[in-house]
């Protein structure tokens, strides 16, 4: 069927038509041949993956489990499907096959990809975020990186019976929520961060009007009343772009009861904080980090860039943040795990630090710090 489809394929490709199974069958007649049903539905669905799906990556998108799917040139694409990278047995036909795809994804999402622009950042319709970057500057050829939305949130329930969330670690989360403290959620890439996000905030009172501000729109929270404003990049003459930091102050105008941030990681770190100082409560983001000791710094550089003096990070930060909940990726297995829940603090120095509270072994076991006394306050209103 080789060359049967290169025929099928070069007719429906001049026509500018999709491959649907009436057109492929159209087009086999008028190269004066017959196949069954069968054989022509699976002519029709390897064609629509090639001409507008995504071409030999659609069995892995369509996969309920995977959530990225990493290709570093023709011969190797990865794939993660909550247990870490993994190999798979899949390949390109060529270099140029590779390019063809990667071409046709970014062009679908209105972005140019060529060798005067080769890479670019987008999402795709149906929520998948796109990354591709182009020989010479990838060295191996074509590299796609594709991050699949999570098709429903994850309830408290679930992530305890999957090992991120420790049994006895549940219930504190639960009361970050009700109590209405302000937090972020840190952790590496791929740790989870996005995922429990949801999770927590699916635990909001369904009275609550959730303003759900992301780059790109991943948070998938069950409940009733949700907004999403998402960034928006220029256009190819660099005009038309919506950033974060423009969203996060929209916002502040549509009577949020809680303002997330789906990924703390600019300017918009300003506005975010002064908004929580003055009465915006349970807000909350995430933040890239590789502990959560770091986050203090990794906010100062943040909004240091955008224009604040450290000391005015320092007083912000007192009043604006509570707590951070750090996640981690176990090594092996790629377990994604809450690690430790922190108290933020102001030093005699005026700087704020991080106080771990309670911290999580990887089997579950709860080991209490010098900080838990005021977490339990927080969080329980009781000493």
């Amino acid at each position: 069927m080789g060359r049967l489809s290169d025929v099928i394929r070069d007719r429906l490709a001049d026509s500018g038509a999709e491959p649907t199974t009436g057109r492929v069958a159209a087009a086999l007649r008028a190269e004066e041949r017959l196949l069954g049903d069968r054989e022509v539905l699976t002519l029709a669905d390897e064609l629509h993956a090639e001409f507008a799906g995504a071409g030999p990556l659609e069995p892995l998108l369509r996969s309920p489990d995977v959530t990225d799917v990493l290709v570093n040139g023709p011969d190797e694409v990865w794939v993660d499907a909550g247990s870490g990278l993994v190999r798979t047995a899949l390949r390109f036909p060529d270099e140029p096959s590779l390019r063809r795809l990667a071409q046709r994804l970014t062009a679908a999402a209105g972005r140019r990809l060529d060798d005067s622009a080769p890479y670019a950042d987008a999402r795709l319709p149906g929520g998948v975020r796109l990354h591709a970057v182009l020989p010479p500057v990838a060295a191996t050829g074509t590299c796609l990186s594709l991050r699949l939305p999570r098709r429903r949130a994850f309830t408290l329930d679930e992530l305890v019976s999957a090992g991120t969330v420790p049994p006895d670690g549940a219930e504190l989360l639960a009361d970050l929520i009700r109590s209405r403290a302000a937090f972020l959620i840190t952790g590496g890439t791929g740790t989870g961060k996005t995922t429990l996000l949801s999770s927590l905030l699916s635990l909001a009172d369904p009275s609550e009007r959730l303003l759900l501000v992301e780059d790109s729109a991943e948070l998938k929270p069950s409940h009733p009343h949700v907004v999403r404003l998402e960034a928006r990049p220029p256009n190819l003459e660099g005009a038309g772009g919506v950033s974060l930091n423009d969203l996060v102050r929209q916002a502040l105008r549509m009577r949020p009861d809680r303002l997330v941030v789906g990924e703390v990681r600019g300017p918009e770190v300003v506005v975010l904080l002064q908004a929580l100082n003055t009465g915006h409560e349970g807000g909350c983001g995430t933040l890239h980090a590789n502990t959560a000791a770091d986050v203090p710094a990794r906010l100062e550089a943040l909004a240091c860039a955008a224009g604040l003096t450290r000391e005015a990070v320092h007083s912000q930060l007192t009043a604006a943040l509570d707590v951070v909940v750090h996640l981690v990726r176990d090594p092996g297995g790629g377990r994604r795990r809450v690690a430790e829940i922190c108290r933020l603090r102001r030093g005699p120095d005026g700087l704020v630090d991080v106080a771990p509270a309670v911290s999580f072994t990887p089997h579950g076991e709860v080991v209490q710090a010098p900080g838990a006394e005021a977490l339990f306050t927080r969080l329980r209103g009781s000493a």
